[in-house]
């Protein structure tokens, strides 16, 4: 089969690159720091198994996602 230009892998490199690009712009988005134990939206309650599952977590469930759906 004939790929013109192309180099063997490159289409699959490519793609590789646009993943790789993507992970990286998604864990730039992560909270990164020291979480908090309270909500800095209303104050409740950061349950310890979201503090530990999402490290430098600032907002209850309810309030992050109001903000995600808001951006």
């Amino acid at each position: 089969m004939s790929t013109g230009w192309l180099q063997d892998g490159a289409v699959q490199r490519q793609i590789d690159a646009s993943v790789e690009d993507a992970v990286q712009k998604a864990r730039g988005r992560l909270p990164q720091g020291e979480g908090s134990a309270s909500c800095q939206r209303c104050g409740a309650a950061i349950p310890e198994e979201r503090r530990a599952a999402m490290p430098g977590v600032r907002h209850c469930v309810r309030c992050q996602s109001e903000l995600e759906n808001k951006g």
